[in-house]
């Protein structure tokens, strides 16, 4: 199978190449742009792979979108380009505007045209799956679960931008009768994670010495789920998931920010001791604007009805992804002079 995966340098996108090359045996085009959070590095256990592509293009482009669909002619669409940090939506919403909304825009009518040039076998076999995330929900209060048909209220530029191109590829399905499928995540966390990411940040900070800044006091609630899962679970979703449906992924592994950090200082202390447990560089800054108290998704129906599931815990993931940090300075050392800092909290 031919899949275009959009986005396929950075976190998640590069997780997806490396299962559907490595583990699969597809073949894969990666179109990615190459911002700060595209790194091909990531990519370099297939980069050498007879069935793995990279095309350095922006999803805004729509005349080498076109090309790319005519030279690679894919069977599957794994749409994974995005500006996804919040911290940075605060400050620079402008591209998040651009690329998520804009960008799906051009990538669906691109898909779509090629989907019309295709006979009537391989439009049967086509499919898009729009990658979004559980942001688009909103806050949850202490109790209850996001669900597939939990209403929309995005709080952030980066949630609204992401619940805006789930609507188009929404209108997609109903209006033109694209096959698309949408995935709705929790975050993601994992090797390979850009370090301004909080836990990423949070393990080379307390390595390096640095204060461990925590937003607010800490109380603010995700689900984890670790990024090799969610890559499973994605191409569980384009190649089972039914047309016009939406599917949560979730790892039902619900933690405060605070006891992330905790639970990373400890691994810290066992893995790499020093003379001072690392807890003790852990500070409180400004809570970001429009910050969700609490994350959390029902994975029921991705499990029930397409049999995917969660292989990793936190417990375990975490441990895996510390340890991958201690091995792996070689790719996360040239990115550190960059991502020193959370970067939403808005400047008076």
């Amino acid at each position: 199978m031919m899949i275009l995966v959009t986005g396929g340098a950075g976190f998640i996108g590069s997780a997806v190449c490396r299962y559907l090359v490595r583990d699969l045996g597809h073949s894969v085009v990666n179109v990615d742009k190459l911002t700060y959070a595209g790194n091909l590095e990531t990519l370099k256990e297939i980069e050498d792979s007879p069935n793995y592509n990279f095309e350095q293009v922006d999803i805004c482009d729509r005349a080498e979108l076109d090309r790319i669909f005519a030279k690679y002619q894919p069977q599957g669409v794994m749409h994974l380009a995005a500006e996804s940090h919040v911290d940075r939506s605060i400050t620079g919403a402008g591209e998040f505007i651009q690329t998520n909304i804009v960008g799906t825009f051009h990538m669906l009518e691109a898909a779509r045209a090629h989907y019309q040039s295709l006979d009537e076998a391989g439009q049967a076999a086509f499919r898009f799956l729009h990658v979004s995330t559980d942001e688009v929900y909103g806050s949850l209060g202490a109790e209850g679960l996001f669900h597939e048909t939990t209403a929309y209220d995005p709080s952030s530029p980066y949630s609204a931008s992401k619940a805006s191109a789930d609507h188009l590829a929404n209108a997609w399905v109903e209006t033109y009768g694209l096959p698309v499928v949408i995935s709705n995540c929790s975050n993601n966390y994992g090797p390979y994670h850009l370090p301004e990411k909080l836990i990423p940040l949070m393990i080379l900070n307390a390595l390096d010495g640095e204060p461990l800044p925590v937003y607010g006091d800490g109380s603010n609630v995700r689900d984890w789920l670790f990024v090799d899962d969610h890559a499973k679970a994605l191409f569980t979703i384009m190649s089972k998931g039914r047309i016009g449906e939406k599917y949560n992924v979730g790892g039902r592994n619900e933690r405060t920010n605070l006891e992330v950090v905790e639970r990373i200082c400890t691994i810290l202390d066992e893995l790499r001791p020093k003379n001072s447990p690392y807890n003790e560089q852990i500070t409180y800054v400004t809570d970001r604007p429009g910050h969700d108290a609490r994350y959390a998704i029902d994975a029921t129906k991705l499990e029930d009805e397409l049999g995917w599931r969660a292989e990793e815990d936190f417990e375990s993931g975490i441990k895996k992804t510390i340890a991958w940090y201690l091995d792996n300075e070689w790719w996360w050392a040239p990115l550190r002079a960059h991502a020193a800092e959370r970067k939403g909290v808005l400047k008076k």
